[in-house]
């Protein structure tokens, strides 16, 4: 009688484990491998020489003048994917006051000669803490820094961004944004 009501019980569980726990989980890596394989595969970008660069996914931490900078991310240590969150500071906590106003130091430290108004997103963190982003605000407020410390012509650097540069999804959502690693790397490659 115990057998006859545990036997129900034991093949849902094995068949449930089956399906749930192998078949559906491998339909899914094969539509997204098939469909989506660069996303996939974590939007890695790759070197001519095969190396990993970067995913175009993740943002990265970059400091140097010579480089655009990113959106301060807010994981432990920087960066970090395995352990993506927000900082979860609210407008009325310390702590992102003093963040914020380390980030406006370091910007006016970089290009002293600047007197733009900085775009917010070089000054907070996204939600995620990751983001590989910057708006075309940010970008541009960054230019003539980059352009000079790099001797390169200020025309010379809106073209990179212009080319680095994502538009809006479907062409109605959200504002068009710049890829920081993408965009470095061009600035890397441009042959004066």
């Amino acid at each position: 009688m115990l057998f006859a009501q545990l036997r129900p019980a034991i093949v849902s569980f094995i068949l449930f484990t089956v399906l749930t726990g192998v078949l559906y989980p491998l339909l899914v890596t094969g539509i997204a491998q098939t469909a989506f394989h660069k996303r996939a595969e974590g939007s890695l970008i790759v070197s001519a020489d095969g190396k990993i660069l970067g995913s175009s996914l993740i943002g990265q931490n970059f400091d140097d003048p010579k480089y655009f900078w990113g959106r301060i991310s807010a994981t432990s240590p920087a960066y970090n994917a395995s352990s993506s969150s927000g900082s979860n500071l609210g407008p009325s906590n310390p702590a992102l006051l003093d963040e914020v106003k380390g980030r406006i130091s370091a910007l006016k430290a970089a290009d002293p000669g600047n007197n733009d108004p900085i775009p917010v997103d070089l000054v907070t963190s996204s939600g995620s803490g990751l983001d590989p982003h910057i708006s075309l605000a940010a970008a541009r407020y960054q230019l003539a820094r980059v352009a000079r410390v790099r001797g390169l012509s200020a025309d010379a650097v809106q073209q990179i961004i212009d080319q680095n540069t994502q538009g809006r999804l479907l062409g109605i959502l959200g504002e068009p944004v710049v890829n920081v690693l993408q965009v470095n790397l061009a600035l890397d490659q441009y042959k004066k």
